[in-house]
């Protein structure tokens, strides 16, 4: 899978854009602040349903634009789609594909593409909501019904803490609640859908982030995914700490019988703070290499190298379960902060890729192999191919 052409209008600090892509590496150049990560941001969105920079569609919007639209020309095996979404400020977003309607959560099934960028380290670094959103963005891409599975949990959530907000406000007994019964119902068969999903994922990722971290780190620190679920007792350090202290430990138990378990188990401190304690919105998966946490143990470069590996092992795994080819591998200013051994890896690393979409401040921070089409990018206009 690769794109053939970019069209861009009102988005970010494009007014308009027109921008042809090669097979294999391009090369996108400009100062900072110019619009190079803008341009495959869009791209990205088209693969993601988000941004990997903010968590609203409305920053995506030109100032005192009222839409923005992106248009991407798809081509697979001789074959050519053209994708479209249309961000609005005031209605729900609008999708297209061949120009006839689709839903928007619907976008993953025709683009396939994984972005790394700087903010990634948080993956390794940050809260665990990150690493949620992580899962669950890849999911989406291996399975784009899984958007409206979550956007189902998380309503379900919503009305469900709603409930019991209203419930400590009044003072209402736990056997007076009948209605928080039908709203656990949903829940449990929901999240424990979710959770399965993400629990397999995290087992697909595992080989593959074993050879992708030897590729970009030149060691073999033995990187490891463990999923820890509130459901069975993990404690997760997070914005809004549970109480996880009353869930026993349930291994061997399906899913939904171990979230109903917790769920009783944790009752009266949901009722005591109108929170939903246990459940796919509060679970981690633990980073480790070398059998210790990364998060506070792993160095600056150990970090950054586990946060590419486990991207490039998402590709992997798009790449193996893809009917449509690779996905497009997206890299925004990754190479600036790699010193010249890891730059020569991961340039390796990414070699075998139908499309590689790169942008860098500086051009000479990027290996020669990957230069063969440049593009330079200043203040939302596309300009000239500069001399290598």
């Amino acid at each position: 899978m690769r794109v053939t052409h970019l069209s861009l209008t009102d988005f970010r600090n494009y007014r308009t854009a027109e921008v042809p892509f090669a097979a294999g590496a391009n090369l996108f150049v400009g100062r900072n602040g110019q619009g190079k990560t803008n341009l495959v941001e869009s791209l990205g969105y088209l693969s993601t349903l988000g941004s990997h920079r903010v968590s609203s569609d409305q920053a995506m919007i030109r100032k005192d634009a009222d839409a923005a639209i992106v248009r991407a020309r798809i081509q697979h095996d001789g074959r050519e789609l053209l994708v479209e979404v249309q961000l609005n400020r005031s209605t729900p977003n609008r999708a297209q594909v061949n120009r006839s309607a689709i839903k928007p959560r619907e976008l993953p099934r025709y683009f396939s593409s994984v972005l790394f960028a700087p903010e990634d380290l948080a993956l390794v670094r940050g809260e665990p909501g990150i690493r949620r959103r992580f899962l669950d963005q890849l999911l989406i891409q291996r399975n784009p019904r899984f958007s409206a599975v979550i956007a189902d949990y998380e309503r379900v959530l919503k009305q469900r803490n709603t409930l019991l907000k209203s419930a400590r406000a009044s003072r209402v007994r736990e056997d007076q609640l009948g209605t928080l019964e039908i709203w656990d119902d949903r829940l449990v068969q929901l999240g424990s859908e979710l959770m399965d999903a993400r629990l397999d994922l995290v087992a697909r990722l595992s080989d593959p982030l074993v050879a992708a971290y030897r590729s970009v780190a030149g060691d073999d620190h033995h990187p490891r995914l463990i999923p820890q679920l509130t459901i069975h007792g993990a404690q997760v350090d997070d914005e809004d700490s549970a109480a996880e202290d009353d869930v026993t430990g349930s291994a061997g138990v399906a899913t939904p019988e171990a979230f109903r378990r917790a769920l009783a188990a944790v009752r009266r401190k949901e009722l005591d703070r109108g929170l939903t304690l246990v459940g796919p919105h509060r679970d981690d998966v633990l980073f480790e290499l070398n059998a210790l946490p990364a998060k506070g143990y792993a160095s600056h470069g150990e970090s950054w190298s586990f946060a590419l590996a486990l991207k490039l092992a998402s590709a992997e795994l798009l790449r193996q379960e893809s009917t449509t080819g690779d996905p497009v591998l997206i890299l925004d200013d990754v190479f600036a902060e790699l010193d010249q051994a890891r730059r020569r890896m991961l340039a390796t690393a990414v070699a075998g890729y139908e499309q590689v979409l790169i942008t860098a401040a500086v051009y000479d921070d990027v290996p020669d192999e990957l230069t063969a089409h440049t593009v330079r990018i200043e203040a939302g206009a596309i300009m000239e191919t500069p001399d290598a």
